[in-house]
This record gives structure tokens, sequence and C-alpha cells, in this order.
């Protein structure tokens, strides 16, 4: 079975937040056209206290229970099955999704037959590039959707490094075209 994983797609991290990835809100209609193609479809989000050690890397953003920490809200909630909440220490810096407190994301993929792990969301040069080296370090076989995803690029061409560093670790980099081309392929008896 596959899964459609949609990564940190919130406030804070589009145009206007606190933290935002240039052109971040470009791939929420992606996500939105690709959730009716998989059976299952899971989103994370950063859910930091207040006082964390991460804000001394980056500005407070996506603080639990703000609107910053809430999905952008033009993303299709009503397709999400499970929420997956990181970066709940004032500890650490939860970029992967593989990291959160509230569910064992490796385990629940596995119980539900989860063998295809398809990610999306920002930002690849961070949290979607953790998220992808774990799904791999766990066995699934990982697809990144390059048209679905946005980078922060600290230093240009981060974004561009962290694709080419998921792909050589193992991941498909594949475009949405290609999954919803696939996804209207007749069955064959």
């Amino acid at each position: 079975m596959k899964a459609l994983l949609i990564v940190d797609v919130q406030n804070d991290f589009c145009p206007g937040g606190a933290l935002p990835v240039p052109e971040g809100d470009a791939v929420v209609p992606v996500i939105n056209r690709l959730m009716d193609s998989f059976p299952l479809v899971l989103a994370s989000k950063d859910w930091h206290p207040r006082s964390t050690v991460h804000f001394q890397k980056w500005p407070p953003h996506c603080i639990q229970g703000t609107q910053g920490a809430e999905f952008h809200p033009q993303l299709r909630t009503d397709k999400i099955h499970h929420v997956l909440l990181k970066g709940t220490s004032d500890r650490d810096d939860g970029y992967s999704a593989f990291e959160a407190t509230n569910i064992s994301l490796a385990d629940f993929l596995r119980e539900h037959g989860v063998t295809e792990l398809y990610i999306t969301g920002l930002a690849t040069d961070y949290c979607v590039r953790a998220t992808t080296l774990d799904a791999l370090r766990e066995g699934f076989r990982t697809y990144v959707v390059t048209d679905a995803v946005r980078a922060v690029n600290v230093q240009p061409g981060d974004g561009e490094r962290a694709l080419q560093e998921m792909k050589q670790a193992g991941a498909v980099l594949i475009t949405s075209a290609d999954i919803l081309a696939s996804a209207q392929e007749p069955v064959s008896p």
C-alpha cells in the first residue's frame, strides 16, 4: 500500500508567516490534487513549545496552539487521516516526521501495510530531507514529489543539494503529473 505524507504545510512556513519558505504556498494546490490518489494521507506539524532550543537557530515559529502552527487554510484537511506532531520538546528540533511524539510513524505505517511513502511539503532542505532520509532508513520505498516541495535555501542551492542527497540515499524523485498519470492507467486483469 502507498501513503502520502504532507510535511509541515503550516501558516508560519508560507508567505506572511514567521519563517516563510519562498513560494511555500505553491505546494498547496499540487498536494490537494494528489490526495485522492492515495488510500492513506498523513500530515506532520511543527508543534513547538514557546521556549525551545530550536529557536536559537530559527525565529520562533509554529508555536503550539497558535494560528502560525495551523495548516495553510487552503490545504484540504478533510482527506488527512492522522496528524503527526513533532518538535514538541524544548530540547530538540524535531525536523523529521518520524520524530513525532503523538504516534510512532514507522510503526503506524507498518501496521497499515504501507510499503511506499510519497513525501510532499516544506521545507525541502530541512524537514522534507530529514523525513525522507528517516523513511529510507526505516526501509520504506520513498518518493519525493519534486513539484510539491519548496526549499528555504539559506545558502543558494540548498534545496537542489538536498534533493540530490535524498536521491543518492535511494529516494525516487517524481512529479505530481507522473503520479496522477499512473493513477489513471487501467488495471491489468
